[in-house]
């Protein structure tokens, strides 16, 4: 089969490589559509951070933001998953410590990432092999452009939720990506009222079509009470921003990393007595994310600016916008083109 093979910082191509077989407990999938994320883009380009740590290596194989069909089962899986529209969970913990056991398998000491970390092989190929255990059903209603972002969805949710948003409440959003408008639109799902803050006026429209009360700039964000701040962005400066932004005795959630340290005072933080909160993944997120598109309170396909195929994929992860590509900030890739 065909798959995206990135071999050393700035390499990549595709390569003919080794159908996956279904290992016990295992399915095979057809993949139908896949996201392209910044944690691709960093490992593309040798920025992300497990490279230098020993947690990810060259060659590898990305794409953690899929989904697709169940095309064959392994020894002791359910023939009722064959023929299935699923996605599935990125992070995949060791089952057995007491992490795992307690429902935080996202930090599992010894997790493996898909298309991430341990070298497990990702979506950016025509078929994806994975744990049964990992995957999410979707509903006959989902196309597969929905399917693929559960997994970013997931991270958005988990993201409103730790923000403890009531009906009413105003939401400042650092970061006018795809994880800070998907948080804008579970937040509005909520009935809470969501702001965006970018250092580009340009990424800000799209966030003004998809119904956000505010886009602001560090020059025109008004004084305003923000009875919680989520921090989207990549920028080391904008962690301590948010916390001198938070009402007192709110959260502000920390979801964004960026390429170097960031600083908070945590004198600001105990004596305003905010809750920092910090998202890891998405995987506490996807049933409910799953939920959302599926009762269409949230709808994240305007975020999509391109869907290209996985010859046009090296081009993308070298920042390269397809042509005739929308306002998005999200490609997509149809492995089977």
């Amino acid at each position: 089969m065909r798959a995206l093979v990135i071999t050393g910082p700035a390499k990549a191509e595709v390569q003919e490589v080794d159908p996956p077989a279904p290992a016990a407990g295992q399915v095979v999938v057809d993949v139908e559509r896949v996201g392209i994320c910044g944690t691709d883009v960093e490992l593309f380009t040798g920025d992300m951070s497990y490279l230098r740590t020993g947690k990810a290596w060259y060659p590898l194989r990305p794409g953690h933001e899929w989904c697709g069909v169940v095309a064959a089962v392994g020894e002791g899986v359910d023939s009722g998953w064959l023929g299935r529209r699923v996605t599935g969970d990125t992070m995949l913990g060791c089952g057995r410590c007491h992490r795992c056991r307690g429902g935080r398998h996202h930090v599992c000491a010894d997790r493996v990432e898909i298309g991430v970390s341990g070298g497990f092989p990702g979506a950016l190929a025509e078929q994806l092999a994975v744990p049964v255990t990992s995957l999410h059903a979707l509903p006959d209603s989902m196309d597969p452009v929905l399917g693929a972002f559960v997994e970013p969805g997931g991270n958005a949710l988990r993201s409103v939720r730790g923000a403890d948003l009531r009906p009413g409440d105003r939401v400042l959003i650092l970061g006018a990506g795809t994880i800070g408008l998907l948080v804008a639109l579970f937040a509005r799902a909520t009935g809470a009222e969501p702001h965006l803050l970018d250092r580009e006026e340009a990424r800000l429209g799209l966030a003004r079509d998809l119904g956000s009360e505010g886009t602001w700039t560090r020059a025109t964000l008004p004084s305003l009470p923000w009875d919680a701040v989520v921090d989207a962005s990549n920028d080391p400066a904008l962690p301590g921003f948010a916390l001198d932004l938070v009402e007192p005795g709110r959260r502000v959630v920390y979801i964004g990393l960026a390429g170097s340290p960031s600083l908070i005072d945590t004198r600001d933080l105990a004596l305003g007595d905010v809750t920092a909160v910090g998202v890891l993944g998405g995987s506490a997120g996807l049933v409910g994310t799953i939920a959302a598109y599926a009762d269409g309170s949230v709808d994240p396909r305007p975020l999509v600016a391109a869907t290209v195929g996985l010859d046009e994929i090296v081009d993308v992860l070298a920042g390269t916008r397809p042509p005739g590509s929308g306002p998005g900030p999200k490609i997509h890739v149809d492995p089977r083109r």
